[in-house]
This record gives C-alpha cells, structure tokens and sequence, in this order.
C-alpha cells in the first residue's frame, strides 16, 4: 500500500480580514463545491489511483483563527459528494501555520520560545493540539530557525514524523501551505534548489528516520508514481529501503498512531459487546416456597437408603457409657501409678 497524505484541497470560503477593528464577515452556510471542482478532483483521484495510490489523505489548511460558529470542516462535506471507489481509504488532515496569526487563534506561538521548539518539544505531547506532521517549507532560500539534533529526536520520541513533498523538487506550483503562507520564491529554480539542499539538511539531522514522503500536488502534470518518489528521495542520501518506507510503512504506523491517541491508552475504540447468533443468556433459578422446601427436605432424608435413624436417647446413652468407661481407665492408670511411687519409697 502507497500513501499520499498531502493532496491539498482549497475551498470558496472567503479568508478572515486583516488586524483592524471591525466585525469579521461570517459565512451562513458551509462551502459548496461547484460541478467543476467535483470533476477535477474526480480526475485528481482518478489519476493518484492509476499511479498506485491507496491511502489518499485530503488537506485542509487554517491559518488564521477559526470560530467554531462559522467554521465548517469543508472535507466532510467533499468526502459526501465524491463517488465511491472500491479498495481506496480516504482521509482528513487539518494543517496550521504556525506563526503570529495561529498565535491568537489556537495559542500555538510563545513569544518566549522559538517556533521549531515549541512545535518539536511541547506540541507532540499528547494533548487535544497534537500534532503528528511536522512540514518545514523546503522551497524558501533560507530557513527562519536552524535544525538542532535534540529537538529532531525528541519530536520523533514523541511520536511525530517530518513530512517531504516531492512537489518542491520539481521546480513547479508548490502545496497550498506555502501558497496560503505568502512564501517567497514559491515556484520557479530558485525553489527547486533551495528545496534540494533543504532536504538533504533535513535527512542529515533526522538520520533518516521519522521521515514520510507526500504529494502536496495542485497540479496533475506534476503527479509521480510512488516508486519514482522512492528513486527521487533516495537521491537526498536515504538508502533504498528507507526511500520505500517513508512511502509505505512510515505513513502507516503514523495513521495507526494518531488513531491510538484519541482514545485512553492505545486503544483503538470504544470496547462493544458482541452476542453471537443463537445464542440464549441462561435464566436465573427462581427460589422455591418454604412448603415445598420442607417437604421436598422430608421426603428425602426418609428415603435415603431406606435406613432408620436412632433415637437421640440411645445416642446419648451410647455416647455417655464410652465417656464413663474412658473416664475410669484414666483414673485406675493414675492410681497405679501413686502405688509405684509410694512402694518406691519404703525400699528406700
């Protein structure tokens, strides 16, 4: 199974205005999506299942704050409205920009600490925000913060992964984050060349581990199969095998992760009762009246091997005689033995 789990989608809901007073326009219902954009991206899926394509995860970007009253989960409605396909597993992923907006809207930014940090360091920690892909922009000519050793590893203890969009190696229209983002030289040489080396820098902290491949593809012409992502990857310096695991089992032990963490202690949903068919709970023994315990209790202790029971008197005359007869061997034993002593006494 090859995985995808960066295909950006873009919506018709108009962005939030700038910092200045006044009431943000709100939207009364969810975003449609016209016929033209179903097609498209009909044709977007059609084309990544033909490559080879399994596990296809589509990306919501948020930059700016978002009101519960009238934000609306866009990919729920787009996962309604799409044809099914038999065999192919489709996904939700919400990314934030985390810079000096998503600070006022989610509380993701401390001005005391530094954006890599508190993204690698507190941020992977289970908690309601957690995040389980890191995307650093590869395409900008510099980046704004520098790679350190520790925060790689301890991002990767924690559970999260950094994720490679092969989009940027191509020199072509580059994902949605980096478009919504404003980033420069987004498309272009420089681009391309700034993410070669960007990415090398990035297999070179992380070793090679905690590293997934994905699309962040707008455009179809710039689609590529997955073994030919593994033979692109494996130039930045990974070995083979690691080129082919950041496309296969990399995203899938990440899915089975971010999965295991909504719920208390690994697992994987809320425990269901299930009742085989025929079967039939056993009932319950109700308890009978006294009158017919009674009698069922005589009848039966006058039936048992047909035997008579004693008298109580001739129990306790038996038990009596043994009792006296045991008392006086006791007391000629104690008497012999005075007769002893006292014989004893007089040879002496």
């Amino acid at each position: 199974m090859f995985y995808d789990l960066n295909v950006p989608i873009s919506t018709n809901s108009s962005s939030l205005s700038k910092k200045g007073k006044g009431k943000q326009p709100q939207t009364s219902n969810a975003p449609q999506f016209t016929a033209a954009q179903l097609s498209a991206i009909d044709a977007h899926l059609d084309l990544l299942i033909h490559l080879g394509y399994t596990v296809i995860c589509f990306n919501q970007t948020v930059q700016k704050k978002v009101d519960p009253k009238i934000h609306v989960n866009v990919l729920n409605e787009l996962l309604e409205q799409l044809k099914p396909r038999q065999g192919i597993v489709f996904l939700k992923r919400l990314s934030v920009i985390l810079d000096e907006d998503s600070e006022k809207g989610f509380g993701l930014v401390s001005v005391k600490a530094p954006t890599l940090a508190l993204a690698c360091l507190t941020h992977t920690l289970p908690s309601p925000l957690t995040t389980h892909i890191i995307s650093i922009p590869l395409t900008l000519p510099r980046f704004p913060f520098h790679l350190k050793h520790t925060l790689i590893r301890t991002a990767i203890k924690n559970g999260a992964v950094f994720e490679i969009n092969y989009v940027g190696a191509l020199g072509r229209e580059s994902d949605a984050v980096l478009i919504e983002a404003g980033a420069a030289e987004a498309n272009g040489g420089n681009a391309k060349r700034n993410w070669w080396a960007a990415a090398r820098e990035l297999v070179r902290v992380t070793k090679g581990k905690g590293l997934i491949v994905s699309g962040g593809v707008v455009a179809q012409a710039d689609m590529r199969a997955p073994r030919d992502v593994a033979n692109l990857i494996s130039l930045l310096g990974l070995p083979q095998d690691g080129a082919h695991a950041a496309c296969t089992s990399m995203p899938k032990s990440l899915i089975l992760r971010a999965q295991t963490r909504k719920t208390y202690r690994a697992v994987f949903s809320e425990p269901e009762l299930v009742i085989p068919e025929g079967y039939s709970a056993p009932q319950p023994q109700l308890p009978l009246p006294k009158d017919t315990t009674q009698s069922v209790t005589q009848s039966s202790a006058s039936s048992i091997g047909g035997q008579k029971k004693r008298p109580r008197e001739e129990n306790d005359a038996g038990d009596s005689t043994e009792v006296q007869s045991v008392a006086g061997a006791e007391t000629g034993r104690i008497e012999q033995g005075i007769d002893k002593k006292k014989r004893k006494k007089n040879k002496t």
